[in-house]
């Protein structure tokens, strides 16, 4: 399981193979230099349900049509309105996005993309997901140590990272934790430049910056470009001095194609397309979608000022839909149209088309590799917010005490059996509650894990086992620790080694078990209120029912069912025998006088567990803690299952996620 045999096996084409530091031959022959992507796509739909309930339907609608174009090394832009399909476009291209929809060819370098193509090329997404608890050097790290190969030795994967720092500007900041969005964004940026992958795919990468960082971001994306990069990316009316850095320009609206081709040559192309010119002192970026929005309030008419041709435009511009019909008719009979339409004719007789489903995610590091890293990082997560960790440790340390004064000094008498019960099912309330919230464990990090598991950096397990490793298990031991020690000798309880230990070995159980629970239920959703109120409700439940027990025995012969269900059921009843069983609360009475004890309930822990009908053999305190077990490993099969299932569907790739 923790060999390194799963290697990345790029084929995209021939080209430039000379070899970087630290790769060898192997790796490179088939990973080239420079990527040539070509795309003819005739449509793509998305299936949308319409209706409510029993009259619910499946319907396919088409959003993308007839949008063929070529894209060289470069940066190549992809802009349009604002749900005019550009980014939609964009992870049509980088292949995340289900390509069962799509009908037409995307090629690199006239080949049919490979099924792993979304691993061995990088994608930025719009939403900042980098881990902002981390360095920025500690987040290239992790992308370097789980996406370059392993014949790397560390010395050169920390080389390739100074590097990267260097290029991206972050010297200053690189050691110091990623809070700034312009550094976030360099940071995420950075994490794909590791890899040097001949494709880079970017959403809207100046989201959130301002013009200042906007520009470094996009200097920093054309010097790479011009190191043989395709830099493909969508972007929305950008600044003048962003759009000259522009090598290709593709404008896409309403899903259909406007224009492709030389940026600084569209312009020229959109004043003949519809008589008008740019302003003196208006940018281009804002020229294009004033067209096509068609608002000319804010360009100049070459035309003459004539009423004829002033009501003659009125009728053009009175509604968008008119406005974006002509101007994919004008460029269809454009020879820019016609252009990329014969290049595109022969990368297409060189090979012959090819549906791809991109099943395969393919990884450089195995299981074992995989799995540590997450761990590193996920406790490194943990330890950026100390705060967090001294107010749940202070929170908990401040119940203990007053739940501890609250029944301090308990005795061996007749009067206490019922108290130390109580005090021992608010141990269980305890566990439970505050389990609630690790539901979330897993829904936080949503984006970031379905970025980075299609990205190639690890398999589902080892993030499934790190997360609990990392995250939870340190998140519920201490505050169940602390919590218990001081009840245990506040109050004083049994005063066993024996069953002191026992009982923090069985409120840990109850508290994972309790946790798994959350855990199943938030596992496959996208907000965490839902799952919350859920996993409280089965809680609630539960307690009241494990609570009836203190005072009447047993449930009613009807809801009896409901304790094998129950995690505190088997919490509450292991605490109970662990703390009273061999215990006689009336030393000082023989059997005769014992009922004449005033207010009395029992006097030894054998009568107060045969009431609440528990086993006193050692099977009868085990067994519970196999239950809880069982449950906690029922509960976590649960949880990866949804992962599963509500990532692949979130993911809408048609991707099986890979263990």
């Amino acid at each position: 399981m923790c060999s390194s045999n799963d290697q990345v096996s790029i084929s995209l084409s021939e080209g430039d193979t000379s070899d970087p530091p630290g790769t060898t031959s192997s790796d490179m022959k088939t990973v080239p230099k420079e990527a040539v992507l070509s795309f003819r796509i005739t449509s793509y739909r998305v299936k949308q349900k319409i209706g409510f309930l029993h009259g619910r339907k499946t319907v396919e609608i088409e959003v993308l049509s007839n949008i063929n174009g070529i894209m060289k090394p470069g940066l190549n832009a992809i802009m349009g309105p604002p749900g005019g399909g550009k980014s939609l476009l964009l992870d049509v291209l980088a292949a995340r996005k289900d390509p069962h929809g799509l009908s037409g060819d995307v090629l690199i370098n006239g080949a049919p993309r490979p099924a792993n193509f979304r691993s061995i090329s990088g994608y930025v997404l719009q939403e900042d997901v980098v881990m902002d608890s981390l360095t920025v050097r500690e987040n290239l790290q992790f992308s370097a140590a789980l996406r370059l190969p392993t014949t790397m030795t560390n010395a050169e994967k920390n080389e390739r990272i100074n590097m990267v720092i260097k290029e991206l500007g972050l010297d200053a900041v690189a050691d110091f934790k990623v809070r700034a969005s312009r550094e976030r964004k360099r940071t995420m940026i950075g994490m794909e430049l590791i890899t040097d992958h001949p494709i880079l795919f970017l959403d809207e990468p100046t989201t959130g910056l301002d013009s200042s960082t906007a520009s470094t971001v996009l200097w920093i994306l054309k010097k790479k470009a011009k190191q043989g990069c395709t830099i493909i990316f969508s972007i929305h009316q950008p600044q003048y001095s962003i759009f000259r850095l522009f090598d290709s320009l593709t404008l896409v609206a309403s899903g259909k194609l406007m224009f492709h081709g030389p940026a600084q040559e569209a312009l020229g192309y959109f004043e003949s397309a519809v008589g008008y010119q740019c302003g003196t002192h208006n940018n281009p970026a804002d020229f294009f979608l004033d067209v096509i929005n068609g608002d000319f309030s804010g360009v100049a008419s070459n035309r003459e000022e004539e009423d004829f041709e002033a009501n003659e435009t009125e009728e053009f511009v009175k509604t968008k839909k008119p406005v974006i019909g002509q101007l994919v008719e004008f460029y269809i009979n454009s020879s820019f149209y016609r252009e990329t339409k014969t290049k595109l004719d022969k990368l297409s007789g060189v090979h012959e088309a090819k549906s791809l489903a991109f099943k395969e995610i393919t990884y450089v590091t195995s299981f074992c590799d995989q799995l540590r890293w997450i761990i590193w990082r996920s406790f490194k997560n943990y330890l950026g917010f100390p705060q967090v960790t001294f107010i749940q440790t202070l929170i908990t340390v401040a119940l203990g005490l007053i739940v501890g004064a609250s029944f301090v000094g308990l005795k061996s008498e007749c009067t206490e059996v019922q108290n130390r019960a109580s005090l021992l099912f608010l141990l269980t309330v305890f566990q439970c509650i505050t389990s609630v919230s690790s539901g979330e464990l897993f829904v936080l990090e949503q984006k970031l894990f379905i970025h980075e598991h299609i990205s190639g950096y690890y398999r589902m397990l080892p993030y499934f086992f790190g997360k609990l490793i990392s995250e939870l298990i340190p998140r519920r031991l201490l505050p169940s620790i602390i919590f218990t020690f001081i009840l245990y000798f506040m109050v004083g309880l049994n005063p066993s080694g024996k069953a002191f230990f026992t009982m923090i070995f069985t409120v840990l159980m109850l508290g994972y078990s309790a946790s798994s629970v959350s855990l199943s239920f938030g596992a496959g959703e996208n907000a965490v209120s839902i799952p919350t109120l859920l996993v409280t409700i089965y809680f609630v439940f539960m307690l009241y029912f494990s609570g009836l027990s203190l005072f009447f025995g047993t449930i009613l012969p009807g809801l009896s069912w409901l304790q094998y269900f129950s995690v505190p059921h088997y919490g509450f009843r292991a605490l109970q025998h662990n703390e009273l069983l061999g215990q006689n609360f009336c030393p000082d009475l023989n059997t005769a006088e014992s009922n004449s004890c005033p207010n009395y309930v029992i006097c030894t822990g054998e009568e107060f567990l045969r009431m609440q009908n528990i086993d006193l053999s050692p099977w009868g305190l085990w067994k519970n803690h196999v239950a809880m077990a069982s449950m906690m490993i029922i509960f976590l099969t649960i949880t990866f299952l949804q992962l599963l299932y509500f990532n692949k569907n979130n993911l809408g790739l048609g991707v099986r996620l890979k263990w």
